[in-house]
């Protein structure tokens, strides 16, 4: 589903050159669930970034879906963000003058569905994290919790072959980030691809695989035993 060989990224401030990605290799197979750990300044950011087509390596090839990302326009990575990946942020990026709904929808409306497919389907995905009841809310008027189960609805709405999902479980609680990590590894058991980015040991140790990032490099890409958040819950 993901191949990258040999990934460089480097930003240029001025006279000062900072090498931020040194070769990463790296493959996702389709279905799996893998977390991305390192501390601020191991790159991962700059990966994820890459992964989400928001940003492009020097050199180094990836390949997702069988689709080389390469020279893209803005026009084209767009497209291929809204039919490829689904995006799932710490920060929820939910639009606060939408009902949650309508916040779901939103993909859809890019993909150029009509507006009473769009809402039937976001009401799907909305059932399907447990929020049917609050379709019409507003994101103020959500919790924390709720606000990322509508945030994981909206990103299976476009219905993705990838989600990413940043620091997921990073602005909750820990017994609200355990549900939402159930959630994931429901959504993982259907046989969707997901990568989680976190710094939280014990949220990577609920995916299936642990990829260490450090100074620009992997030290570490590891399959580990699954522990499963229900337990915790």
């Amino acid at each position: 589903m993901i191949q990258i060989k040999d990934l460089h990224k480097s930003y240029h401030m001025g006279s000062n050159s900072l090498h931020v990605l040194k070769g990463i290799n790296f493959n996702v197979k389709e279905g799996e669930l893998v977390s991305i750990m390192g501390s601020s300044g191991s790159g991962k950011s700059t990966l994820l970034n890459i992964l989400g087509m928001l940003d492009e390596a020097d050199r180094g090839s990836y390949v997702l879906d069988g689709v080389p990302i390469k020279n893209l326009n803005e026009k084209i990575a767009a497209k291929y963000r809204n039919e490829f990946l689904g995006f799932i942020f710490q920060s929820f990026n939910l639009i606060n003058y939408k009902t949650a709904v309508d916040n779901v929808a939103l993909p859809m409306f890019y993909k150029g569905i009509n507006r009473k497919e769009r809402v039937e389907k976001a009401r799907h995905y909305l059932e399907k994290v447990g929020l049917a009841d609050w379709s019409h809310h507003l994101p103020s008027e959500l919790s924390g919790g709720q606000k990322q189960r509508v945030a994981i609805a909206r990103a299976l709405a476009s219905e993705p072959k990838v989600l990413l999902a940043d620091e997921p479980t990073g602005a909750l609680d820990t017994k609200t980030s355990y549900e939402v990590m159930d959630l994931i590894q429901g959504i993982n058991d259907e046989g969707k691809t997901i990568l989680v980015v976190t710094h939280e040991e014990d949220i990577a140790h609920m995916t299936k695989r642990i990829v260490n990032l450090k100074d620009g490099v992997i030290i570490d890409d590891s399959p580990v035993e699954q522990v499963r958040a229900k337990q915790h819950v």
